[in-house]
């Protein structure tokens, strides 16, 4: 765990910035010090910093968490273009003098950062071993959002889609039927969409991610929705125990150790995975790499 000295230098004041922005993001000195690898207390007097060179209160310290004080919702937007700045700066300076460091923010979904990831980071590593990652969890949406912000640098989606990104087709991911051990649709060779209607279903979606629940719209079907949930594993768990059937990405089905069957849709449906970016041109030289080391992986 990394201490703060309080030194002055140009940057540690971004430091300072950034962890005034995560502490502001996640709404905790907490949680700002965990996703930045610093004490709470280093946390706090970096701010604290800050208001004191500044004659200012940033935020507001309550047992729930802290907030934006009116004048800190008015620094916000300078401080958030400084951070930016600081990060094309050093990615021109990357640039100069060759790909030896650099960090890798990356917007991935659960079945990516499970079965694709480790080993893409493990390759990646053996050219580039001093590159460091952040890797963040989070749904289509949500990705798309981060890398639109600049909260990430790059991450996987589906394809279509949000139209301001660049994004690199990946790879189509076949939907399957999952049914417990023993239930009448496991010895079926494939399964028509029509028959899923007659059993209980689980359904994986999130917001705006209604990936499998488009299935059954296109064919005006209404599928007996037993419980909703984003979580792959939690639907892997509950079908094996008999409470419904579900359809999931056959990415995650990789090397699962849940007690259930997996079977094509007699019409397969899939999902198409991409690598997106805000743009080619502004991105630093470590996610430029990144990206052509993906396109032969």
């Amino acid at each position: 765990m990394k201490e703060w000295n309080g030194t002055c230098k140009m940057s540690i004041n971004v430091q300072k910035f950034k962890a005034f922005l995560t502490a502001v993001e996640y709404g905790s000195f907490t949680k700002a010090a965990d996703i930045l690898q610093y004490s709470q207390s280093a946390i706090s007097r970096m701010i604290q910093d800050l208001e004191t060179e500044w004659n200012v209160t940033l935020l507001e310290r309550r047992k729930s968490g802290v907030t934006l004080t009116s004048d800190g919702v008015r620094l916000l937007p300078y401080i958030k273009h400084i951070c930016s700045a600081h990060e094309k700066l050093q990615t021109e300076v990357d640039e100069l003098n060759g790909l030896q460091t650099g960090i890798i923010r990356i917007g991935t979904f659960s079945s990516v950062a499970t079965h694709w990831i480790p080993n893409i980071i493990q390759q990646f590593q053996e050219k580039y071993p001093n590159i460091d990652y952040e890797l963040l969890l989070g749904d289509y949406e949500e990705i798309e959002s981060w890398i639109l912000e600049g909260r990430v640098d790059c991450g996987f989606t589906r394809i279509p889609s949000n139209k301001n990104l660049e994004v690199t087709p990946m790879e189509l991911d076949e939907l399957q039927v999952i049914v417990p051990e023993g239930h009448v649709l496991a010895s079926c060779e494939s399964i028509a969409v029509e028959e899923l209607c007659q059993y209980p279903f689980l359904l994986l979606e999130k917001d705006n991610n209604k990936v499998v629940a488009e299935i059954f719209k296109e064919k005006n079907l209404e599928p007996n929705i037993r419980l909703t949930t984003w979580d792959d594993y939690a639907i892997m768990s509950l079908v094996e125990r008999g409470f419904g059937i579900s359809i999931l990405p056959k990415l995650i089905l990789r090397r699962n150790s849940y007690k259930v069957v997996c079977k094509s849709l007699k019409e397969p449906v899939y999902r198409e995975i991409g690598f997106a970016i805000r743009e080619r041109k502004t991105a630093s030289l470590a996610v430029k790499c990144f990206m052509e080391f993906l396109k032969y992986r």
